[in-house]
């Protein structure tokens, strides 16, 4: 069957005075993703023809996030058919279906949007396709009432359905499809007869039903539609997300140790046999190799780990990070904007920024590049082999070449040549005696102010 065109509006011009926030809601992050942007990921999965995001005045922030797709700007908050009705200037003449969602449900998936395009090519050529759910607590949502065939009747709104229309269990989602031809007349025909004087979308089953044209349902997850209006909200989809990312990750070849406790970004890739232990946190633009372990409290971000590496326990790795394969990152280190090279040890409490460690140096505990003079950031080069002895100070710009060795507690100002040593301290000298001496002085000086 030859693939009908496929338009998506996303409605997005909610204010979500709810939030509290000077940010506008759907550009609140869930998994490290603006809600809208996990919203135009799902659509983006069914190849649509056309993306059109309905925002409010003065969201220019909304638009620069949804870039390329273009934004129709709904001018005042008069209900969902309004902000529908805003789009129509970039659908119009569209041939195809026309997808209606909205910018705050960031856990619809494809596959549910899928079956809603599908169910607009059934042999009814129902003119509208609505989501239905059943939750475990129906509540106020509106009711979805079926005719005798099982095509849909009618939307009923809680507060205006009868005892009977309550007890059914089927409710509305929200999200339609519609046949794109009819679209505009039918929604064009929605009026605002009601308490609050706004255009509801949901009116457009029974104007539908009245000009002899079938209506649908298709049934989804009722966690897939919780629309985020809350801080409350957000915190409970993202709890959702993370199971779902956790699971994927799980199912696709890692062990974690806590599932619970290990935090996800929407784009976290982990390889097969990979081990994350408890409390380890994925920011976004984390790619990790095959048989990587991954000890608890580690933190990443924009970081990439190869094959065999171990990281942790109290790892940080910051933008930029390339670790080699196995590498080893140990405990209280932090490495930013620095590549670790195959083999080398970074083990004890330091820190490697602006660097890059050749292959199976060693870092002694306590080193720090000195990258950043309060103006400009600069580089370290570290050798393959090299030896950084502990509590060294790599002042950059500066070189370490392969094979040498830097004593303990240098502090380096000067390239060091290839298979050399470089000791920069001050000279050690003792004085035999002197500390006795010193306390009996002390305790002479304490007894006469006594």
């Amino acid at each position: 069957m030859t693939r009908r065109p496929l338009a998506c509006v996303i409605l997005a011009a909610g204010k979500g005075t709810r939030m509290k926030s000077d940010l506008p809601k759907v550009l609140h992050r869930v998994a490290g993703r603006p809600m809208i942007g996990h919203v135009l990921a799902a659509v983006g999965a069914l190849d649509p023809d056309h993306v059109v995001v309905v925002v409010g005045p003065g969201m220019e922030d909304v638009a620069a996030s949804v870039a390329p797709y273009p934004t129709a700007v709904q001018e005042r908050q008069l209900g969902t058919a309004d902000a529908v009705r805003a789009a129509f200037g970039l659908l119009e003449g569209f041939p195809g279906d026309v997808l209606v969602l909205y910018g705050d449900t960031p856990l619809v998936t494809p596959q549910t949007l899928r079956a809603m395009v599908e169910a607009r090519a059934q042999a009814s050529d129902p003119a509208v396709v609505v989501l239905g759910m059943r939750p475990a607590d129906p509540g106020a949502y509106g009711r979805l009432i079926l005719d005798g065939r099982g095509g849909l009747e009618k939307i009923v709104e809680y507060l205006d359905a009868t005892p009977e229309e309550r007890a059914v269990g089927l409710c509305n989602a929200g999200l339609m499809a519609f046949d794109g031809p009819r679209m505009i007349g039918l929604i064009n025909r929605i009026g605002n007869d009601n308490a609050k004087g706004e255009y509801y979308l949901t009116d457009v089953v029974q104007i539908a039903r009245a000009g002899g044209h079938a209506c649908a349902v298709v049934e989804g997850d009722d966690q897939e539609v919780i629309g985020v209006n809350a801080r409350t909200e957000l915190a409970e989809v993202e709890a959702l997300l993370q199971r779902r990312l956790r699971r994927a990750a799980m199912d696709n070849g890692a062990t974690l140790a806590d599932p619970g406790t290990v935090y996800f970004s929407f784009d976290t890739r982990l390889g097969r046999d990979v081990v994350v232990g408890q409390n380890v946190v994925f920011g976004p633009g984390v790619a990790v190799g095959d048989r990587v372990e991954i000890k608890p409290f580690c933190h990443l971000e924009q970081v990439t780990v190869s094959s065999g590496a171990v990281l942790g326990p109290y790892a940080r790795l910051r933008p930029g990070a390339v670790i080699g394969p196995d590498a080893h990152i140990g405990n209280f280190v932090e490495i930013k904007n620095a590549t670790v090279e195959a083999g080398a040890k970074v083990n004890h409490l330091t820190y490697i920024g602006d660097a890059r460690v050749g292959a199976k140096a060693n870092i002694g505990a306590g080193t720090i590049t000195c990258n950043y003079d309060g103006f400009g950031k600069y580089r370290t080069d570290i050798g393959a082999g090299a030896f950084i002895g502990s509590n060294s100070s790599l002042v950059a710009p500066v070189s370490v070449g392969a094979g040498a060795i830097v004593g303990a507690g240098s502090v380096v100002t000067q390239d060091v040549p290839a298979e050399s040593l470089a000791v920069a301290r001050g000279r050690q000298q003792s004085y035999p005696g002197w500390a006795a001496d010193f306390r009996d002085r002390k305790r002479l000086e304490k007894a006469k102010k006594g």
